[in-house]
């Protein structure tokens, strides 16, 4: 690990220590989508406590995405520990000077650099990951990515998981 790479994993342990931000993810009852809220945290909440959406009944989860790194490596080791996990929606506030749904958008399209785990095309600080690269590749054939960057708006978000439910 690298002098800059450690000083952005001290920096990410004082930003939770200052900014502490208990939900990071809430699970659901299905099995095959999940909904990445980026920096969202409104929209996190919105959808897993909304009632009258049976949203919940049928994701897996839904969960924040606040890094590049760290955060998009969890994402992919939890997508693998679920094998029919096959459709992930981005959507929400992109993270300022992150740019989270950017990096998960390239590393689903370009995969990463093998010699340094850098997701080819994103720009954010810090895009490299731990994953190995076969992780990644699996990854890449596992999922499908709808891409939602910017967009809060529930109904879309209801209408993909509601047309994602029928065709399977």
């Amino acid at each position: 690990m690298n002098l800059k790479q450690k000083l952005g994993n001290a920096a990410g342990k004082l930003c939770e220590t200052l900014i502490p931000i208990k939900h990071e993810y809430y699970k659901g009852e299905g099995n095959s989508i999940a909904i990445c809220t980026l920096s969202s945290i409104d929209l996190l909440q919105t959808i897993a406590n909304n009632n009258s959406l049976d949203i919940m009944h049928r994701i897996l989860i839904v969960g924040r995405l606040l890094s590049e790194n760290k955060g998009l490596d969890k994402l992919i080791n939890f997508t693998l520990k679920h094998p029919s996990l096959h459709h992930i929606i981005v959507c929400g506030k992109e993270v300022r000077g992150h740019k989270t749904g950017q990096a998960l958008i390239c590393v689903h399209r370009n995969g990463i650099r093998v010699d340094d785990g850098k997701i080819i095309g994103a720009i954010g600080p810090n895009p490299f990951l731990t994953c190995s690269q076969a992780d990644i590749e699996l990854f890449r054939r596992q999922t499908a990515i709808y891409d939602l960057i910017g967009n809060e708006d529930l109904k879309t978000i209801e209408n993909i998981v509601s047309r994602l439910c029928v065709s399977g």
